[in-house]
């Protein structure tokens, strides 16, 4: 740690003033970064002038910046506690990127974490959300979560060290106050050794969950297929495996909900369900494609019907997963036909056939072309259906056409209408690149 760049969060509190104190006295490469939320006008504005003054006194590199936290709350739909922390890490992330620190770090206690377990207990939550703070994730490293609040205030007053408190811990309205001024004072009461037997319970939890982790890791290997480049899925995973493991939905919460899905329920129901049933979190959704379900991050499942105009001198354009580049080829004594690849990346057409501009688009119901080495026309949703296309990869296809017909289902198959014979003078040459 002596060689790393650190990024400490300094608030003006006392925990973070006494994280301060201890790594300056280690001598460790210290930056500090205080946020300035504008929600207490006056006292906001002490606190980053005790900042500024410590930061000058220890002779440390300071980073200070202002939030409007309310309209970014308004804005966003969300708490102004909610806002609060997404302004602060999205800045921290920042300042870690452009000035090449290693780590965060928090002034995280036992306290906080002891807190931090009976909100997620309150809200509901899974053995994750039970084991507490972890003291490290990332890029953010929690040096004080072995001590509690007393053992902070005791150093603090020791180092006759200088801090501000911060009123808005005594507001009512937020839970983790609640939590810190009536709950846990009671529990203390009850026990005093609640901290000490808390801390225990912790250790047991996070053993649990670890031996939880193993056999989750242990399923995952038997039921999971990961996607390559070329697949529009992450993963997929095998319907008949999980519809034989005991309390499935326990282990469905496992698997799905690091993809924040919490309708665990209605993913049970998609085992059993026929092919093409979904269901949707905020960032991904799962398909019921035959035997599995496909996981796929929603930005990558956008099946909005997409028309490009490609003019007849246009050299490329770029599709959703890869480009498509575009050569006119004169055909000559010296060109022979031995070097047209029909390969499934690479298709060449009589350019003579074709009508500008030609499109790109998603294919529609009712589309259908004449595959290359049949006979007759063929729907595409019979040519899917055949090729066993799951409705991801059904969705990713990108169709070539030439006024109203279709000449390529890129990277799939040509038109035999359009393909290049002995009376062809001019050749166009389509690409794939992935």
């Amino acid at each position: 740690m002596e060689s790393k760049k650190l990024l400490l969060a300094i608030s003006g509190g006392v925990d973070s003033m006494v994280l301060m104190d201890l790594l300056s006295r280690l001598g460790m490469e210290l930056n500090l970064a205080h946020c300035n939320f504008g929600l207490r006008s006056e006292d906001a504005a002490k606190d980053e002038a005790l900042v500024r003054s410590v930061a000058v006194n220890y002779g440390l590199n300071l980073h200070v910046i202002q939030f409007d936290t309310k309209a970014y709350a308004k804005l966003h739909r969300c708490s102004v506690q909610m806002a609060a922390r997404d302004l602060r890490y999205q800045w921290f992330e920042e300042l870690l990127k452009e000035n090449e620190y290693d780590y965060l770090l928090t002034a995280h206690h036992a306290d906080d974490n002891m807190e931090t377990f009976f909100i997620n207990l309150s809200r509901g939550t899974g053995i994750d959300g039970l084991c507490g703070i972890p003291e490290k994730s990332k890029y953010i490293l929690r040096p004080l979560l072995p001590f509690n609040k007393e053992e902070i205030l005791s150093y603090a007053t020791g180092q006759k060290l200088v801090w501000r408190e911060d009123l808005s811990n005594q507001d009512y309205k937020y839970l983790r106050n609640r939590i810190r001024a009536d709950l846990i004072p009671l529990l203390k009461d009850l026990n005093p050794s609640f901290l000490e037997t808390f801390e225990s319970t912790i250790s047991h939890l996070k053993g649990s969950r670890d031996i939880v982790n193993d056999r989750i890791k242990a399923l995952k290997d038997l039921i999971i297929e990961q996607g390559s480049n070329s697949d529009p899925y992450l993963m997929r995973f095998k319907v008949d495996k999980l519809s034989e493991v005991s309390n499935n939905v326990a282990y469905l919460y496992q698997l799905f909900h690091p993809y924040g899905f919490n309708q665990y329920k209605d993913i049970r129901s998609l085992l059993s369900s026929q092919s093409g049933k979904q269901v949707y979190s905020k960032s991904h959704r799962l398909v019921k494609d035959r035997g599995f379900l496909l996981l796929s991050k929603i930005d990558e499942c956008d099946d909005a019907e997409t028309v490009v105009e490609l003019q007849e001198n246009q050299k490329s354009i770029a599709l959703d997963g890869g480009q498509l580049l575009m050569e006119s080829i004169h055909l000559t004594k010296r060109w022979s036909h031995e070097r047209i690849d029909t390969g499934p990346e690479t298709a060449y057409f009589d350019k003579d056939l074709l009508t500008y501009p030609l499109t790109v688009r998603k294919w529609e119901k009712g589309d259908y072309f004449y595959p290359i080495g049949m006979a007759g026309k063929k729907k595409l949703s019979k040519f899917f259906k055949d090729e066993k296309y799951s409705l991801l990869q059904k969705e990713n296809i990108w169709l070539l056409c030439s006024g109203t017909h279709i000449i390529w289902v890129i990277g799939k198959r040509s038109d035999n209408r359009y393909i290049v014979s002995d009376k062809t003078k001019n050749i166009l040459k389509a690409t794939l690149n992935i």
